[in-house]
């Protein structure tokens, strides 16, 4: 399958980037600085997302938007996501987006959403408001996209277990009562939507024990 990777040499971007190259993908990474680029063997797009055309993008199967906004710019989450609508909008190629776990619910009844409550980091709030209107947005457009939200913990040093739990628009706990998933195992979910869709034209979420790390059998 022919993959692109925005954000590659981000943290989410560099995992997944990894995990589509060992399933044996056509990926590309789509970055800004390809020097940063730790796999010199991938072929790369260079230039800023505001840049990509549809022609850039029409030729993969699928592209996954790991854009991460800096912060005191986490509007671009949405300037960002405004026009990948506008350049996915005239084909078919299905755009995966990274987003956040701010706009899951946390009960039952989907009246409480993470951001909202007490609990939640003030400093994250302009990122989680940002990345929930960009799902507003794709559910609003004809775009092909699925948004994967991660847990409330996201570690970016955690296992690759393999194995995690998926919902869809409640926040997930794992085993151990922990709202909680690795970059590797969000990775590995990501890819087996890639390879299996469940989730066209939705949102779902993913959480993970923390486990022993095990090596990738492809």
């Amino acid at each position: 399958m022919k993959i692109g990777v925005i954000g590659a040499t981000g943290k989410a971007g560099n995992k997944i980037l990894k995990e589509a190259n060992k399933r044996n993908h056509d990926v590309t990474a789509i970055v800004r600085d390809a020097s940063k680029l730790k796999q010199k063997d991938i072929p790369a797009i260079v230039g800023d997302v505001f840049d990509l055309t549809t022609e850039d993008v029409k030729d993969f199967d699928v592209v996954i938007n790991a854009f991460g906004a800096p912060f005191g710019k986490e509007e671009l989450h949405v300037t960002a996501g405004r026009h990948l609508i506008d350049i996915f909008s005239p084909i078919d190629t299905r755009l995966i987006v990274v987003g956040g776990a701010g706009s899951l619910y946390v009960d039952d009844e989907q009246t409480t959403k993470l951001i909202d409550t007490p609990e939640f980091p003030k400093e994250f709030v302009p990122t989680a408001a940002n990345q929930a209107q960009n799902l507003e947005d794709l559910k609003a457009s004809t775009v092909n996209y699925t948004f994967v939200s991660p847990s409330a913990v996201f570690d970016p040093d955690g296992n690759r277990t393999g194995n995690y739990i998926l919902g869809t628009d409640k926040l997930l706990v794992n085993n151990e009562g922990d709202s909680y998933v690795s970059y590797a195992d969000f990775a590995v979910a990501l890819l087996d939507e890639v390879e299996t869709p469940a989730f066209e034209k939705q949102r779902f979420t993913v959480a993970s024990d923390k486990g022993v790390s095990i090596p990738n059998p492809l």
